[in-house]
């Protein structure tokens, strides 16, 4: 399992309705950005691959996805500092794998 329910279950104090919308809302616009963040690397555009990074890294680390976590941070921060998009584009292809997971994850774990 590449997610953790760990941080949500202490903020959602047993409250599974809490839990499911941001599974929900997870599953709605994680991929929808991640789309957009493809994009954004693929033309190397450094503002809206920082904003998109910056966007996705509190939803996976939410889900306690640290590995996830820390390639968004990488993207964000290149992105931000007008880096290496060579090196953007490797750590996406990490970001991007484990968010695929986690949605196939989450859907078949909440029969979404």
């Amino acid at each position: 399992m590449i997610y953790s329910l760990d941080k949500l279950n202490e903020m959602a104090e047993g409250d599974t309705e809490f839990i499911n919308s941001v599974v929900s809302v997870f599953l709605e616009e994680v991929p929808e950005d991640l789309g957009l963040l493809e994009k954004a690397i693929e033309g190397k555009e450094y503002e809206p691959t920082y904003q998109l990074a910056h966007k996705i890294k509190p939803n996976v680390d939410l889900l306690g996805m640290e590995q996830t976590r820390a390639a968004a941070f990488e993207i964000e921060t290149l992105g931000k500092e007008k880096g290496d998009f060579v090196k953007i584009k490797e750590t996406f292809k990490l970001l991007k794998i484990d968010i695929q997971q986690v949605v196939s994850e989450l859907k078949n774990d909440f029969n979404l």
